[in-house]
């Protein structure tokens, strides 16, 4: 069972007890526990290796955690966009063919190979060959979880199988698509692309085989891979090191943590303090923002990966580091949308999202937005506020669920510069890092509706689905077509004759308090914004609890241009419609993702309107969830972003 937790973390305020003292947790060796006798350092470095007492155990429950997620095992979901995703996603795993998938990997192994090469980043001449296994690995798995697929999970198996044989030919326990060659370049610091990236995505893939499928052959695999990684490392200084980590390495510490957390060896911990960034963590263990001029999608990894050591250890410092990570990120370097990054960057300092958008077009990387939602939904299990799942909700609704086509193709870049459209990758000749990270997040979007503690049940989400908490023997099912219904049903299915309660996240963007019948008559339960409304009684099988959850019209700006405006409707971006001008076929792919590039000459409608009473130049239009602006150089017509993928859009618009 899940424990408390011993102190809450407030949007918005200090992340901690002690940082809210003035203190700070430097990441030395001076915290690490069980070492009275270790060095104290200063100036915020940190020492060549981080210690750790053999005595310490290494396990999840180290940790005390305010709730937790249910297995995606026990929850289903039912017809929805959501759904909808899961399918489009499924389509395209079924259509990638493991021996393709496997070709690079048997050729640098020096294993006969009939199949046909793919195109894109698993091209055999791409130094990033083979990370998309990796994700396919874990999206087979993950998709078996969710919907118990079971051909996915036989193709999961099968290439773990395959990659054995490779794995056993290269000797060592080293495993990928390419030679070592990469990593002795990495090394001297000579030009490659991301070797380590690489090698952590199918390690990843590994261990979600073995957890999801109970694949015993791919911890086996993954545990020689990382007992290479742990020679590789260690046979660097701890300077040599540091400079290797300049090249992007994806959560190579997440996952040796995590399979410290699985197998008890802290050996593995030891190897994952190895990809410590320092220059990195430091300034955030300070609560400094230096996130300027970093590429993203190589540093949120790490904070992941600082979250998960401090899961495993119990150590302060890392947990400071991921929220106020997290605080900076989501309060002064986020879209609308949710996502973050311009040309996969960090490009200006906070609060500059308005001059950033002049930098380039290449907004809001996939691959940023699902690892963000990673990390949110770490914080929120540590601390049980309901509020980071304003962010989730934002980021999955806006960001997320619009970027997979009907045929399972994904976004590299989601633009938010006025003008944007969306481009998708193609079946068998892109493979980008967010194709990847695409297969993985469509596999479990079943993964955070909803959550539990010893009390009972948190519906964090408003999506179809069905719950089964086995161990209670309590079956619960959502009744909604929620974004475009304004509210939901929970239905009782099956329950025991014990007290059971049922907590219903309020979003910040309510219009107005909830209102709440139960089997048909109003109820006095309600609860403000951003709070948890809480039901607890002994359910019978066939209790009914609707929830209104009123939506309306509110406006954000850009906090260095307060003329730059987007609107939302409840949780809901609207994109105003702009049209197909310049769309041609060559805009949509380029060699390493989409190039997107600003219309000549498209006029974006600006508005003269009073922003702060949107209803006066914001009408509902013609059809549901559909609105009409107006009082500016033309009309436009708005509606939900993830709606619109055919035509150019905006998203934020200049109100004077």
């Amino acid at each position: 069972m899940a424990k408390l937790t011993r102190r809450g973390f407030a949007l918005g305020a200090v992340a901690s007890g002690l940082l809210a003292q003035n203190k700070t947790h430097e990441i030395t060796s001076a915290s690490v526990p069980g070492d009275p006798a270790a060095p104290r350092v200063s100036d915020g470095t940190l020492p060549a290796r981080l210690p750790f007492e053999a005595a310490i155990e290494f396990k999840r429950d180290d940790v005390a955690l305010k709730v937790r997620p249910f297995p995606m095992t026990q929850v289903r979901l039912l017809p929805s966009v959501f759904q909808q995703a899961q399918e489009a996603n499924r389509k395209f795993l079924y259509e990638q063919s493991p021996d393709r998938l496997l070709h690079v990997f048997r050729v640098n192994a020096g294993l006969n190979s009939t199949a046909a090469p793919l195109g894109g980043w698993e091209k055999p001449d791409c130094e990033l060959r083979g990370h998309f296994v990796g994700h396919y690995l874990s999206a087979c798995a993950l998709s078996y979880s969710s919907s118990g697929d079971r051909e996915l999970k036989t193709r999961g198996d099968y290439l773990v199988a395959e990659l054995a044989k490779c794995q056993q030919q290269l000797k060592g326990g080293y495993l990928s698509a390419f030679p070592t060659e990469y990593f002795d370049r990495l090394a001297a610091r000579k030009k490659v692309w991301a070797p380590f990236y690489t090698v952590h995505k199918i390690m990843a893939g590994l261990l979600d085989v073995h957890q999801h499928c109970g694949n015993a052959q791919a911890l086996t695999v993954l545990q020689g891979m990382a007992e290479w990684a742990d020679h590789w490392s260690g046979g660097l200084s701890e300077p040599q090191m540091q400079m290797a980590l300049d090249t992007e390495f994806g959560g190579m510490g997440e996952t040796l943590y995590s399979l410290t957390a699985l197998t008890g060896d802290a050996r593995y911990a030891q190897s994952g303090d190895r990809f410590i960034k320092k220059r990195f963590l430091n300034p955030l263990a300070l609560r400094r923002d230096e996130l300027r001029g970093l590429h993203v999608n190589t540093h949120i990894p790490q904070v992941i990966a600082a979250a998960r050591r401090y899961e495993i250890s119990d150590d302060q410092r890392f947990r400071d580091v991921a929220e106020y990570f997290w605080q900076e990120v989501v309060g002064t370097r986020t879209y609308v949308t949710g996502g973050t990054s311009n040309n996969e960057g960090w490009l200006v300092g906070p609060n500059q999202l308005a001059a950033e958008l002049q930098l380039g077009d290449a907004t809001n990387e996939c691959c940023c937005s699902y690892n963000m939602l990673k990390l949110t939904r770490q914080l929120y299990e540590w601390t049980g506020d309901v509020r980071f799942f304003d962010y989730y909700e934002r980021a999955l609704l806006n960001h997320r669920v619009g970027t997979i086509n009907d045929e399972g193709q994904t976004q590299y870049y989601l633009g938010v510069v006025p003008g944007s459209w969306r481009a998708f990758g193609t079946k068998y000749d892109s493979f980008w890092c967010c194709t990847g990270t695409g297969t993985e997040e469509y596999a479990k979007l079943n993964d955070s509706i909803y959550f539990q503690d010893e009390q009972g049940v948190y519906v964090n989400l408003f999506v179809a689905s069905e719950l089964n908490w086995e161990e209670k023997n309590f079956k619960l099912r959502q009744q909604t077509a929620f974004p475009d219904e304004a509210g939901t049903t929970l239905i009782v299915e099956a329950a025991e004759s014990t007290p059971l309660a049922l907590r219903v996240r309020v979003p910040s963007w309510v219009a107005a308090s909830p209102s709440v019948r139960i089997n048909g008559q109003q109820s006095e339960v309600t609860a403000g914004p951003g709070s948890c409304l809480a039901i607890k009684r002994v359910w019978a099988k066939g209790d009914r609890v609707e929830i209104s959850l009123p939506m309306g019209l509110h406006s954000e700006m850009m906090a260095d241009d307060h003329r730059m405006r987007a609107v939302l409707y409840g949780p809901l971006v609207l994109a105003g419609r702009l049209g197909r001008e310049g769309l041609t076929p060559d805009l949509q792919l380029g060699p390493e993702g989409p190039e997107l590039k600003r219309a000549a000459n498209l006029a974006v409608p600006e508005f003269k309107a009073n922003s702060k009473r949107l209803d006066e130049w914001i009408k509902p239009g013609d059809q549901p969830m559909t609105f009409q602006a107006s009082g500016g150089t033309s009309n436009v017509r708005m509606e939900p972003f993830y709606r619109v993928k055919d035509e150019r859009y905006s998203l934020y618009w200049k109100v004077s």
